[in-house]
């Protein structure tokens, strides 16, 4: 199957990489190719993703930091740079002559101009229902060929369904089979993530304190006020190292070190990519019981859920994080969060679709 695989553009798709939607695009197209498919990732200038044909599409993903998501009110009002970027991409797209063209970027933009292409379309919503792109869709969906739409977890899904239909999950699971994981209990607690309000960095760091365990803050300035405001004042804490965001082998061996992993979200979390890579390397981990990552984590097994922004009870539950088995952890990963389902899903769900346009073009 030929397949065009069209990347976020607000970023490049390359390691360290700057976000879990980024990572996924990069280990399905590995994935995808890996299973003999021929597979085109349409991505920003800078991109690479090894073993994979990666188009330049000229875009500068600085040109698009306007339309950065924000959970707390979506991205920024204007579309012009992302409705240039995007038309660009699919004038290209379309003189690929696809099978199939899987979207990833979160735009409207994305969404509205995929209408034109002449082939099935696939949009994956890796975050939470925005009114600009739900109005975008539910356009498409009044078209003469309506995309298919893929939810990343049964919660973002299900609310999604309230103004979508959503036709399938397609979980951006994790492959184990490259982290290496580690039988022993570790030391100390690490977050990793954007710094942005909603994943939660300062409070990792309030609960890490308050655990008396020290801390290891992973992830680049995404909200510079809020990094400003929230992160900088705690470098010089003792206890606490924040750095820059790093490649994903480098922070899995790191958490392989950890005691235990945050994931003290303060949004409804849509899958949970670093609770997931975090029990793959065996490491527990303590979150605040937001979106999917119920779906993620194992509670009592291979690490806690507390009730959101209950800091005292995820410290408390930080302590108790030893008494849970690092192979547990490890196992609960390989058997629920590993690439392979989730390319097994992708694989399913493209193929109806390309059936499905193949059996309307003849009957047309």
């Amino acid at each position: 199957m030929k397949i065009a695989i069209v990347a976020p553009l607000v970023s490049a798709i390359r390691e360290p990489q700057r976000g879990g939607s980024q990572a996924f695009v990069s280990d399905l197209a590995r994935g995808l190719v890996g299973r003999d498919h021929e597979v085109h990732v349409y991505a920003a200038s800078g991109s690479e993703v090894p073993g994979v044909r990666v188009i330049d599409t000229g875009v500068d993903h600085r040109s698009l930091s306007a339309t950065l998501y924000r959970a707390s009110g979506g991205a920024a009002d204007s579309v012009d740079a992302a409705e240039t970027a995007f038309a660009g991409v699919y004038s290209a797209v379309r003189r690929g002559r696809y099978d199939l063209v899987h979207n990833h970027a979160f735009d409207a933009p994305a969404v509205r101009l995929a209408t034109a292409l002449n082939a099935p379309v696939v949009h994956t919503l890796h975050l939470p229902p925005d009114d600009a792109v739900a109005a975008a869709l539910g356009d498409a969906a009044r078209g003469d060929a309506p995309p298919t739409l893929a939810g990343v977890s049964e919660f973002e899904a299900s609310a999604w369904r309230r103004v979508v239909p959503v036709d399938a999950i397609l979980p951006p699971c994790i492959p184990t089979n490259l982290i290496n994981w580690s039988p022993t209990e570790g030391d100390g607690a690490i977050y990793a993530g954007r710094l942005s309000p909603e994943k939660g960095a300062a409070e990792a760091i309030d609960i890490a304190r308050a655990a008396r365990v020290r801390i290891d803050v992973y992830g680049d300035v995404y909200d510079a006020e809020y990094a400003h405001a929230r992160i900088d004042p705690r470098r010089s804490e003792p206890g606490v190292s924040v750095h820059a965001g790093v490649p994903r082998s480098d922070l899995w061996e790191a958490m392989a070190r950890a005691a235990v992993v945050l994931c003290p979200a303060r949004w409804d979390e849509p899958f949970g990519m670093v609770a997931a890579e975090a029990q793959a390397c065996g490491t527990p981990v303590v979150a605040f019981d937001r979106g999917a990552l119920g779906e993620v984590i194992a509670d009592g097994l291979t690490g806690f859920l507390v009730a959101p922004d209950d800091v005292p009870a995820a410290a408390k539950a930080v302590g108790k994080t030893a008494g849970l088995a690092r192979s547990d952890c490890r196992e609960h990963a390989e058997h629920n969060l590993d690439l392979e389902g989730s390319l097994d899903a992708h694989e399913q769900l493209y193929r109806r679709v390309v059936g499905a346009g193949a059996g309307a073009a003849v009957r047309g």
